[in-house]
């Protein structure tokens, strides 16, 4: 394995010796640089622990993860946090803006706290803003923006570091069909434009058709992977939806 990001043999046990949940079984794969990357499979198979894992916010019982030479499994509590403030963005289903700030103070927070230049700070605020279609909300609060700007500008948030890898759980889940359509159109984007490196975890086949290879978790193992190659987007929807009647998903 020498890829990107390598995850090796990883396995997440909960509970004690009278009742061990097993919730990801010796699950092994790795992530190219620039990949956007879909995590699929019901309730309970294991694809919310896998991020959690991948995220550094929980800890493998067995194996290892590699981002690039760091393996993030030997890293101590300290350390892993400053990982995961240098290497990892963020994108969930409740956005976790702050209503107090506006929408461009939301998405340079984390500059801000780290004491950058000002005009540092400001020339990557107006990229982000501009990448995501979002410059004439500014100065806006997120209580006065649409469920789809404001996803747009916790993306802002998250790439505003230049993470190595950005990880969105259910990231179209609030989202009506219109803004969570120009939400995966703006993923889509990001990956092509800047490389970004993507892994959605999504139950949703319309919002996975959208990457470019998809990993199917049932009982907390990889049981299937569809890559999509050139093929169109409709013809990759049909074929995650064959996988997913297959498991009752």
């Amino acid at each position: 394995m020498n890829g990107y990001i390598q995850v090796c043999d990883i396995e997440k046990y909960y509970g004690n010796e009278s009742n061990i949940t097993k919730a990801v079984d010796r699950v092994s794969f790795q992530v190219e640089e620039g990949e956007f990357i879909g995590v699929m499979g019901a309730s309970g198979s294991g694809k919310t622990t896998l991020l959690n894992m991948l995220a550094t916010i929980d800890r493998v019982t067995a194996g290892h993860i590699y981002y690039e030479n760091t393996d993030i499994t030997e890293l101590s509590e300290d350390k892993l946090s400053e990982f995961r403030k240098d290497n990892l963005g963020f994108v969930f289903q409740e956005y976790n803006l702050l209503d107090t700030l506006t929408i461009e103070e939301n998405i340079i927070l984390a500059l801000t706290i780290r004491g950058g230049s000002r005009s540092t700070i400001q020339k990557r605020s107006n990229q982000m803003l501009h990448l995501l279609g979002i410059e004439d909300i500014r100065d806006q609060f997120p209580y006065q923006v649409s469920g789809g700007q404001k996803q747009r500008c916790a993306c802002a948030r998250a790439l505003v570091n230049n993470p190595k890898l950005l990880l969105a759980d259910e990231p179209t889940g609030a989202l009506d069909s219109k803004s969570a359509q120009i939400l995966l159109e703006t993923f889509t984007e990001l990956n092509h434009t800047i490389r970004a490196t993507i892994l959605m975890v999504t139950h949703d086949a319309f919002s996975a058709s959208y990457c470019s290879r998809i990993l199917f978790l049932k009982d907390g193992k990889i049981f299937h992977e569809l890559v999509r190659g050139k093929k169109e987007r409709k013809m990759f929807l049909h074929e995650i939806l064959d996988v997913l009647s297959l498991t009752g998903g």
